[in-house]
Parts: C-alpha cells; structure tokens; sequence
C-alpha cells in the first residue's frame, strides 16, 4: 500500500472506531510498518487539518474529532473500480439504480488524475460467464496455474501461521498493486492437486467468475498464460521489477470471448 493510501486508510480507521482510540502499535500491527512511521504518518495528517489527537491512559492512543469538519476525502483509483465491479454484479437488484446513481456521483467528484488510474485499472478487469458457478473460468491445467508436480519448496515455508494468514489476508491488494504498476509478482502458489510451487508472474489481469477470482498473468516458470485463482494463493510479494507490458489480449486462458465483459466505470 503505498502512503497516500495509507494515510486515507488511517483517517477511516480512526473515523470508524471514534470516539474510542487506536495505538500506534495496533495501526502499525495493522498496515505492517513501524510505529514510528504511523507517528509520521499521524503528523502529517494532523499538519494537513485533520483533527487528530493523542489520548494517554492504558487504553490511549489516538482519536479523530468526528464532530468537526473534515478535509474533503476523494475516493481513491481502487475504491472506484470496486464500486463499478459491485455494481456489475447488482443488475436486477432493487437497489441498482441507486447505486448507479452513487457510483456517478463519486466519479463527477474525483480527481482527473484518479479518473485516469481508474479506467487504467478497470481495463485489466474482466468478469466471466453467467453459467452455473464455477464452470466458466479458466479451463483446468493449461490455465489453473496447476502446471506438474514435483514444485520448488513454499518461499515462506517457515513463515508462522499467523504470518500467513497476515500474508494472504493481503494477497488481493498486492496484485491489484502489481496490476497497476506493472510489476513482476513471487506468488506462493497451492494447485488443485495440493502441490505449491514458486512461481514469478508478469501480472495482467483480474477475472472474476460467480465462484472465484483469478490473476491472470505470463508464469515464467511454466512460460506461458496461467489463471491462479487467487483462495490458492498463499502469499504475493510485488519484486519491483518492470513487468514486459502485456494486455488481456496478450493471454489465451481458454475463455470464449462471448462470455467475457469489462464492467464499465461510467456506471
């Protein structure tokens, strides 16, 4: 997460559980930094307008003024999108319209640099299939990520489990990451057959099916187009090394193409 996010992540934090108090520790603990960058973080916050203050006692920490207004909060690339992909899936709800309607309203108010993320990312998002659940994805072996047996050892196989439930619980938002930055990914990945191997993705896209969510994306170690559904990735870790760009069109993963949509971000 990079730190504008962060510091929008920590205010709705802090506006969530107001009037009680957050540590430092807890919110470090939270987005995986030091305390000492959550101090900065809570600085500048506080030197941009935002009410923050320091509560002492055991159970101290720090709290948000909800009463006073606050700076206005634009909604971010990502947030954007994920509104537009609900939406998608809303069709035929009774409440569709309204949400459409919330969903124009949030885009006439951002930022035309956050407009221009967002359709950046949305073009990397595909949904698939209306069948019965999970019979419209990827086909199996050539696009699972399955590959053979016989994969390298977990690179956090010493990692303890509630590191692991800590990594994968931030799995999603690593690819996303990676998606948008165009960044080569080391995913731990479990296949249908139980086997976890190493792999480094050139990430691409996300897909979604009624059941599952897949990345979508070049596996080097296979040398090919893959779909790793994302449940059986078991951790994500963005390299920072420039992926080659690739688009969706790049990829055969065995989806026909009538069943594939972009969901729209116009809503």
């Amino acid at each position: 997460m990079n730190r504008t996010d962060r510091l929008y992540a920590l205010v709705e934090e802090l506006r969530a559980v107001a009037p009680r108090a957050r540590s430092a520790r807890l919110l470090a603990g939270k987005y995986e930094i030091s305390t000492r960058t959550i101090e900065r973080d809570i600085l500048a916050l506080r030197e941009s307008g935002v009410p923050i203050y320091a509560q002492a006692g055991r159970r101290g920490g720090y709290v948000i003024d909800k009463v006073r207004t606050l700076p206005p909060v634009n909604f971010t690339a990502a947030e954007m999108v994920a509104i537009a992909v609900s939406l998608a899936g809303a069709e035929g709800t009774p409440f569709f319209f309204a949400a459409r309607s919330a969903l124009r309203k949030v885009l006439a108010a951002a930022p035309a640099r956050h407009l221009e993320e967002a359709a950046q990312l949305m073009d990397r998002i595909r949904l698939i299939g209306t069948g019965e659940p999970g019979r419209s994805g990827p086909r199996p072996g050539g696009a699972g990520g399955a590959g053979g047996a016989g994969g390298a050892p977990a690179a956090h196989e010493a990692a303890a489990k509630p590191a692991r439930g800590r990594a994968r619980a931030m799995v999603p938002l690593a690819i996303q990451e990676a998606i948008t930055a165009r960044h080569v990914l080391l995913l731990d990945y479990r296949d249908r057959r139980d086997v976890v191997t190493v792999r480094e993705v050139e990430p691409v896209a996300f897909a979604g099916t009624r059941a599952h969510w897949y990345l979508l994306g070049w596996c080097r170690l296979r040398e090919g187009a893959r779909a790793f559904r994302v449940d059986r990735i078991l951790a994500a870790v963005d390299t920072g090394e420039p992926a080659p760009h690739r688009s969706y069109a790049d990829l055969d993963v065995g989806i026909p193409r009538a069943l594939v949509r972009v969901p729209e971000l116009s809503g």
